[in-house]
C-alpha cells in the first residue's frame, strides 16, 4: 500500500502541474509535442485522432514534462513559427511557467479544504494552549495564552514553524518574543531539552502545546484551507532560508527514498493524513519550482525579465545550455539526497 500510495500522490501532483503548463500552451496556441507522467521508458502512450500531442505514462514514476516547440533549441520546420514558444509575447510565456506551479497551490487549498470538510481544523496560529510543567518553557515564563510573535528575530507566523526552529535549534539557547492575552509584550530565553521519542528519534521541546479543539464547517474549513497553504509556503521559504545561513543542511534533505519512508508511515494513519501529506508535498512542488534556478520554472521566469530588460531574447542555444547544466547539478544532488536517505534506513 505504501508504494501504491506513493505513486498516486506524485503522479497526482505531477499531473497537476504539467496540465497547468499544458492547458496554457494550448490556450495561446503554442504546439504541445508530448505530455509525460514519469520519466524513462513509454509504458502507456497514444495521440487521439488528427491530434498534434502523444500523451505518455513513463515507467518511473517520478517527475513528468511537457514538451513544447520552441521551448529549447528547435529546428523543426514543419512546426510554424507563430507556433512555437519563443515566438509568443512575454506575458503569456510567463503564464506558461508559473501555471504548473498556481495549479500545485490551488491543488494543496482544495485537499486542505476538502479535509477540514470531512474532518474538522485545528488553529495554525502560534499561539500557546498549554506549559507543561517543568519544561524549559515554564521555567522561562511562557504562559498558556502567549502567542509567540518570533525566534531569535525571525517572525514566526504558524506552529509548525515554531517546530522548524526547535528541531534545528541543536539545543542552543533561544530568544523568543511573546505576547501576551492582554497584548502586553515580553522577551524571554529558551533552551530546548532534547528527547528521545518512541521510534528512537531525536528532537527538541520546550514544553508547548496548541489548542487542538476541533472546529467544523464551510468558513472554519475555508479558513484553515487558506491559513495552511500561506503557512506551508512560508515553512519552505524558511527551510531555504536556514539552509543557506547553516541552521539546517542538505542532510536534512529528503528524496524519493525519504518521501517513500514518510507516505508509507502517514498512509497507515489514516486518509487524512494522506490528503494533509499530499498538499504539503504539492506546496513543496510549486515552492521549488518557483527558485529562480536554471531547469525549475522560476529560473526560465528569469530568463523572461532578462529579456524584458534587455528587449532581446536570450539566445536559445544559451538558455538551453545553461538549463542543462541546472538539470545535471540537481540529478547530482538528487543522488546525493538519495544516498542519505538509504543511510537514515539502515
Amino acid at each position: 500500500m505504501g508504494i501504491l500510495w506513493f505513486i498516486l500522490i506524485l503522479g497526482a501532483i505531477v499531473l497537476v502541474h504539467e496540465f497547468g503548463h499544458f492547458i496554457f500552451s494550448k490556450m495561446f496556441g503554442v504546439y504541445v509535442y508530448e505530455f509525460s507522467i514519469g520519466m524513462g521508458p513509454k509504458l502507456i502512450h497514444f495521440k487521439r485522432k488528427n491530434g498534434e500531442t502523444e500523451y505518455c505514462i513513463r515507467l518511473i514514476p517520478i517527475g513528468g514534462f511537457v514538451s513544447l516547440a520552441g521551448e529549447d533549441a528547435d529546428d523543426n520546420k514543419n512546426i510554424p513559427e507563430d507556433r512555437k514558444l519563443y515566438s509568443k509575447p512575454v506575458w503569456q510565456r510567463f503564464l506558461i511557467m508559473v501555471a504548473g506551479v498556481m495549479n500545485n497551490f490551488i491543488f494543496a487549498f482544495l485537499l486542505l479544504f476538502v479535509m477540514a470538510l470531512i474532518y474538522g481544523s485545528v488553529t495554525t496560529k502560534p499561539v500557546v494552549d498549554s506549559v507543561t510543567v517543568g519544561m524549559p518553557a515554564e521555567t522561562a515564563g511562557i504562559k498558556a495564552g502567549d502567542t509567540v510573535i518570533s525566534i531569535d528575530g525571525q517572525k514566526i507566523s504558524s506552529f509548525s514553524e515554531i517546530q522548524l526552529y526547535l528541531q534545528t535549534s541543536e539545543g542552543k539557547e533561544m530568544e523568543f518574543e511573546l505576547k501576551d492575552v492582554d497584548g502586553n509584550r515580553k522577551t524571554v530565553m529558551v533552551t530546548p531539552e532534547k528527547v528521545v521519542d518512541e521510534e528512537e528519534k531525536e528532537k527538541y521541546i520546550i514544553g508547548i502545546a496548541l489548542d487542538t479543539k476541533i472546529n467544523k464547517g464551510f468558513i472554519p474549513s475555508i479558513k484553515y484551507a487558506g491559513e495552511t497553504t500561506l503557512s506551508l509556503y512560508k515553512l519552505m521559504f524558511t527551510t531555504i532560508k536556514q539552509l543557506f545561513n547553516g541552521r539546517a543542511s542538505v542532510k536534512d534533505l529528503s528524496g524519493p527514498v525519504g518521501i517513500y519512508t514518510i507516505v508509507s508511515e502517514e498512509s497507515k494513519a489514516g486518509f487524512q493524513n494522506i490528503l494533509y501529506l499530499t498538499a504539503y508535498l504539492s506546496i513543496n512542488v510549486g515552492f521549488i519550482n518557483l527558485l529562480p534556478f536554471p531547469a525549475f520554472d522560476g529560473g526560465r521566469v528569469v530568463f523572461l525579465i532578462i529579456e524584458k530588460i534587455r528587449r532581446k531574447r536570450v539566445p536559445v542555444k544559451v538558455e538551453a545550455i545553461v538549463n542543462g547544466v541546472g538539470f545535471a547539478l540537481l540529478i547530482l544532488l538528487m543522488i546525493f539526497v538519495t544516498f542519505n536517505d538509504i543511510l537514515r534506513l539502515l
